[in-house]
Order: structure tokens, then C-alpha cells, then sequence
């Protein structure tokens, strides 16, 4: 296998799973909040799981890089796979860095938001949406920025 084609796929991991760590810890730290709250108010379910699964998000991004990595390198073609050489297969790689690291960072800052939103909308259901999913899409557009700029690096910036 050659050094470029192996750069590729290391990039293609490096965005699903630093991604998809994010949002597992990010998930957890919601998780645990929404837990002790819905003993005591289980009336508040459907507000606490859109706030539990608000970081899962993060993940997702870094699977459709990793997709779109695959893509590139024709691993679903059925022809075999593209001749990568080493300076695209370090762009690759570098080019799936944004989306990784973005969604490390904020999926789990995401989960702390939303567990701080969950507190809220325990005390006062009312903010439940209006502070604590707003406050938490705001964390989100960073993890977007990562995804456009993986993305366009991807499909615009590498030949």
C-alpha cells in the first residue's frame, strides 16, 4: 500500500474518531445531568433528550468526512483504489484534521453547555429551549466551521 493511500485513510480515522470522541463524552456529561433530573421530573423527558443528544452531532460531521475521504480515494468505485501519492495523502490527512479536532473540543464544551441547561430547565422548564438548546447550537457552529473547512479542503482543495 502506498504512503499517500495510508496518510488518506489515517486522516479518514483521525476524523471519525476524534469527532466521535467528542460527542461520546459530550453525550455522557449530558447524560448524567438529565438522569438526576428525570427522577425527580419525568415530565421533562422530551426537553432533556434533545439536550442529551444535541453533541452527537459532532460525530456525525466526522463520519461524513471520513465518508467523503473514502470517496476521494475510490475505496466504493469498484476499480480500485486511487493513485494517492504522499503530498496528497498528507493533504488528505491535514484536510480531515479541522473536522476531528472541532468536534473533539466541541462535543464535549456542547455536553457541559447542555448539562447546564438541563439544570436550567429543571428549575425553570420555560428557558428549557429558549437558553439552554440556543446556548448549545451556539457551541455547534464551531463544530460546523471544522466540517465546511474539511470539506471544502476535501472536494476544492485537493487535486
Amino acid at each position: 500500500m502506498e504512503y499517500g493511500l495510508a496518510l488518506a485513510f489515517a486522516g479518514a480515522a483521525v476524523a471519525a474518531f476524534l469527532a466521535g470522541i467528542g460527542s461520546s463524552i459530550g453525550l455522557g456529561i449530558g447524560g448524567r445531568s438529565a438522569t438526576g433530573i428525570l427522577s425527580e421530573k419525568p415530565e421533562t423527558y422530551g426537553l432533556m433528550t434533545l439536550l442529551v443528544v444535541l453533541p452527537s452531532t459532532q460525530g456525525i460531521y466526522g463520519l461524513v468526512i471520513a465518508l467523503f475521504v473514502m470517496l476521494k480515494v475510490d475505496l466504493f468505485g469498484g476499480d480500485g483504489l486511487a493513485d494517492i501519492s504522499l503530498g496528497q495523502g498528507l493533504m488528505i490527512f491535514g484536510a480531515s484534521l479541522p473536522v476531528g479536532v472541532a468536534g473533539l473540543f466541541s462535543g464535549i464544551h456542547q455536553g457541559k453547555t447542555c448539562a447546564a441547561g438541563i439544570q436550567m430547565a429543571a428549575k425553570r422548564p420555560e428557558m428549557g429551549v429558549k437558553a439552554g438548546v440556543v446556548y448549545a447550537a451556539l457551541v455547534e457552529f464551531y463544530a460546523i466551521l471544522g466540517f465546511l473547512v474539511s470539506f471544502l479542503l476535501i472536494f476544492i482543495g485537493i487535486d
